[in-house]
């Protein structure tokens, strides 16, 4: 099961993509700055879920 669909039409734009994938991984930079690391843990797994996901398995149409 894919929690992200790279071939949605949202993602069409590299920006979004883009935006996708480093918004959590800053969120996660936040929460580790804070001592959060649980939070940081799980912010940084969906970011590089996300750069795998919509980065490096997605193929143009």
């Amino acid at each position: 099961m894919k929690l992200l669909d790279p071939h949605h039409p949202f993602f069409r734009a590299p920006w979004r993509r883009w935006a996708t994938v480093l918004l959590p991984l800053a969120w996660a930079a936040v929460e580790f700055r804070n001592g959060a690391m649980l939070w940081g843990a799980a912010f940084a797994a969906a970011g590089t879920y996300a750069f795998w996901m919509l980065i490096v398995t997605r193929r143009e149409d």
